[in-house]
């Protein structure tokens, strides 16, 4: 078993493998849970929030349309070049 935490805010979980089916389960976890997990001998992972998160956004926010236009294009052979002429005209 693993506990897992992150960084930044201090959320947990813990991560196992069925020991009947070798299926991965992974719950969340308080973090006196995580802590008495820790305390039992569990080994324990750090993980931090991607860095795109602090990016700075422009632009309007994408919308369920502009995804399914974006998934259309990715259909064609050609979806390279249509991509950059629909950022020139951006």
């Amino acid at each position: 078993m693993t506990v897992r935490t992150c960084a930044a805010d201090g959320t947990g979980a813990y991560r196992f493998r069925c020991p009947a089916c070798a299926t991965a389960a992974v719950h969340e976890a308080s973090p006196a849970i995580c802590a008495l997990l820790r305390q039992a001998g569990c080994a324990e992972e750090v993980w931090h929030l991607p860095a795109e998160l602090t990016e700075r956004r422009l632009g309007p926010a994408l919308t369920p349309d502009d995804l399914l236009d974006f998934h259309l294009l990715l259909r064609g052979d050609d979806w390279p070049e249509r991509l950059q002429a629909v950022n020139r005209d951006t």
